[in-house]
């Protein structure tokens, strides 16, 4: 099952009064889990950027006045959320009603609702009376988000990403059970049609210099007998 979590930023909340999208992020899951996939795009919204929108995207007009409209991306944004994958949105009512403005003024395909996965309304759901913001989850699930002192689609799709895996019950909440559904037309079987591919980046490492510290002291308490020293 594919999946694509995604964000976007945009000039104000309101299309309908001039607002524009200025930036898209998207990450690929299959399976619920990462592909290394992304699309980010940066968008000239052909109007001035308000103030107060700066403060939060930190995106003026000079930074996206040289950027493609979205007329000249958009038929290669819908090729990267393809046909029938499920998007995966924080808020899905507020991107979808951009996107759906930007994709009728460019006279291109409209995104169906029902493909709108609201992680918003999941976490309501599942925690009914407490905060359900972005932060409050990462701070709920223990997801490192200090990188996000702006709001930036890429980040926030792939924080997003972390969240609704933590929503659902964890990186494999099927536990590899369920029958794989590649939706490819091969003769392959779907084990041999895909396969996870590498982050393009490597994660950062969450141990601490004391932490690592503390191993190679209890490693070499252990002795030279320690399976640790296999992987040397």
């Amino acid at each position: 099952m594919r999946e694509i979590v995604l964000d976007t930023e945009t000039t104000g909340f309101e299309p309908d009064e001039g607002d524009r999208i200025v930036e898209i992020g998207a990450v690929e899951l299959f399976n619920h889990m990462p592909t290394g996939k992304t699309y980010h795009q940066y968008i000239n919204p052909e109007r001035s950027m308000p103030q107060e929108a700066f403060q939060v995207h930190g995106l003026g007009d000079e930074f996206l006045a040289d950027k493609p409209k979205f007329a000249q991306i958009g038929f290669e944004f819908l090729e990267f959320i393809g046909t029938d994958s499920v998007l995966v949105i924080h808020n899905a009512r507020f991107d979808m009603k951009f996107l759906n403005a930007e994709l009728r003024w460019a006279g291109m395909p409209l995104i169906e609702d029902h493909r709108a996965l609201d992680t918003l309304a999941m976490a309501r759901r599942k925690f009914p009376g407490s905060p359900a913001t972005l932060d409050a989850l990462c701070r709920r699930f223990s997801i490192d988000n200090s990188s996000r002192t702006l709001h930036g689609a890429l980040l926030d799709s792939e924080i997003l990403a972390e969240v609704y895996l933590e929503l659902i019950g964890g990186r494999q909440p099927g536990f590899g059970l369920q029958p794989i559904d590649t939706g490819r037309k091969s003769g392959a079987s779907a084990q041999e049609a895909w396969r996870p591919k590498p982050r393009p980046e490597p994660l950062p490492p969450r141990l601490t210099a004391e932490e690592a510290e503390a191993h190679a002291a209890f490693v070499g308490k252990i002795g030279e007998g320690a399976i640790w020293h296999r992987y040397d």
